[in-house]
């Protein structure tokens, strides 16, 4: 069994004013506290409690009521190239249908409650004149905003070898990166001295040579 719908609740909504004759119109404007998580989680989103404006739109029709909106907020969350915090407008258009549960898909009384689990899974329905518009607003916002946000478009991120901000160091220069195996190679052949350099590349001393051709 679900909770039922409290409509002190600034996100659920009451149809009774509208009523159920099909054609009938009501337009409500809402301004609430945002909820908590509102949006992309560790991404971007609306801070909890900060301001979201709600323009709706109800209609009645057979089977329900077409519940079409606008939500408009501020979003905060962090650049994915240079890490700033940035924040930007959000606009989340959304429409969704609210069926009456005692009503099929043509809008006629049902003679008994249809025991169809999972057709009903995805339907949101009106209870007691109310519906909540909390999971439709969630998704709409989710849709709205970026999955990777950026301050700016042309934003050019974080030097790869020190980490500073490159729009804030336009003329910053590629570090020169050097294989960490040659360095050690080349820290090595400056500490040989000549001869163990000549011994290393083969090399014989003069001497050494000469007892070869005598023995010859």
């Amino acid at each position: 069994m679900t909770a039922r719908l409290d409509h002190r609740n600034p996100l659920v909504f009451d149809t009774h004013e509208l009523g159920r004759r099909p054609g009938a119109l009501q337009r409500l404007t809402r301004e609430i506290g945002a909820p908590k998580d509102l949006g992309i989680q560790g991404v971007i989103g609306v801070p909890e409690g900060a301001p979201v404006k709600l323009d709706l739109r109800l209609e009645s029709v057979m089977e329900g009521v077409l519940v079409t909106g606008t939500a408009r907020a501020q979003a905060e969350g962090e650049c994915v190239r240079c890490l700033e915090p940035l924040e930007l407008a959000l606009e989340a258009d959304f429409q969704e249908m609210f069926s009456y549960p005692d009503a099929d898909d043509r809008g006629r009384v049902k003679a008994e409650p249809a025991d169809d689990a999972e057709e009903d899974e995805d339907r949101l329905f009106i209870e007691d004149g109310l519906f909540d518009l909390e999971p439709v607003l969630r998704d709409a916002v989710v849709l709205a905003l970026p999955m990777q946000p950026v301050c700016q478009e042309d934003c050019p991120g974080l030097c790869a070898e020190c980490g500073a901000r490159l729009a804030d160091d336009p003329d910053h220069h590629h570090h020169d990166a050097v294989d960490i195996r040659w360095a050690a190679l080349q820290g090595l052949a400056g500490s040989l001295g000549d001869g163990e350099k000549d011994e290393m590349s083969g090399g014989a001393p003069q001497s050494a040579r000469a007892d070869e051709k005598q023995e010859k």
